[in-house]
């Protein structure tokens, strides 16, 4: 039972854990914000047209929501075209799989949901590394 509770409190003061915890805060608002947007266009566009806005919008809010808040760290030039291209492939990840979802008959107003979280775990992985800090990409071990 230590062993657990050890485990439990190094996981707590892991800024890693912290870090994806923030993610997926950032995560939950952008989705919604996506999501929102996404309902809001149906009522006068098709489904492919509403969600590829809604996506473009909560791009743009999560650019700097993941910049200040989940990596804490500046947003640049440099951070914003390494997330523009991890969003490429992650806009394209949702373009598919939105697609599949409706074609398998998943309703056009559930099919968005499912969507949204398979795609999250991809955009941490690569989003990791984008916004990595340079100290972590420098390597610190030292010659014996």
């Amino acid at each position: 039972m230590e062993s657990v509770k050890y485990r439990i409190h190094q996981m707590l003061q892991s800024d890693k854990f912290w870090q994806f915890v923030r993610f997926a805060v950032n995560g939950c608002l952008s989705s919604a914000i996506h999501y929102g947007v996404y309902c809001l266009l149906l009522l006068w566009t098709y489904e492919n047209v509403a969600y590829a806005t809604g996506y473009i919008i909560s791009f743009v809010i999560n650019f700097f929501l993941t910049s200040y808040f989940t990596f804490r760290t500046k947003p640049t030039l440099k951070r914003f075209i390494g997330f523009s291209g991890s969003h490429a492939v992650n806009f394209g990840l949702h373009i598919i799989l939105f697609n599949v979802m409706l074609q398998l008959g998943v309703h056009r107003l559930i099919a968005p949901l499912f969507v949204i979280f398979i795609a999250m775990v991809v955009q941490f992985t690569i989003l990791r590394w984008v916004f990595r800090p340079k100290s972590e990409t420098t390597n610190t071990t030292q010659p014996e």
